[in-house]
């Protein structure tokens, strides 16, 4: 097992008051932010049909394209494609009726394709209120640079995004967009600075 990396929060400030704005901020203009909110919405009826048991291949691939939008020309949903309907309706009733987090993702990362990344967007649309995504720019505003995205690395960052979103008084799908923007923000900065 490797080491859990220490989770920093990047755009705190010492008043609890003051981080509560920017995180409601950032979720705010991830929201506004290319149709952020019309995407969150599809994602989350598809999460919402699979919770009330219609675990199929149309509310998956909804959830996949919500998910890797940025990267649909590289063509993921071959590897996708390669798990039967049968095998994704399994997989996604087992996920939602397990008992813990480590099992939901687990399972999800046994279909072709999913790794933890894409099995925590999928958990996330079913259960919002559960669980949130993992991705390098969410990983980015906590201070974690690293590819290597681990179920234990996903169950410690699950945790400490549970433990600040109730700490701040904000739903975890709000802190997960915060996170997002944050990131995405700086990197748009970083891409507009001289000599880049």
């Amino acid at each position: 097992m490797t080491e859990t990396p220490a989770f920093r929060r990047q755009f705190a400030t010492e008043n609890d008051q003051e981080t509560l704005g920017l995180i409601l901020d950032y979720a705010k203009r991830y929201m506004l932010n290319d149709r952020g909110a019309e995407k969150d919405a599809r994602a989350l009826q598809a999460g919402y049909a699979i919770r009330c048991g219609e675990s199929t291949k149309f509310h998956f691939d909804a959830i996949i394209e919500w998910k890797l939008e940025a990267f649909l020309f590289l063509r993921p949903e071959r590897n996708f494609n390669r798990n039967t309907d049968e095998e994704i309706a399994d997989a996604l009733r087992l996920a939602a009726s397990a008992k813990t987090a480590c099992a939901a993702i687990a399972v999800l990362c046994g279909l072709i394709g999913v790794r933890v990344p894409v099995a925590s967007a999928l958990l996330t649309a079913i259960f919002p209120e559960k669980y949130t995504v993992i991705d390098k720019l969410a990983l980015h505003a906590l201070g974690v640079e690293t590819s290597d995205v681990t179920i234990d690395l996903y169950l410690a960052y699950l945790g400490f995004c549970q433990k600040l979103a109730g700490h701040y008084h904000v739903e975890l799908r709000t802190f997960d967009r915060a996170l997002w923007q944050w990131s995405d923000e700086q990197r748009k900065a970083r891409r507009r600075a001289p000599g880049n």
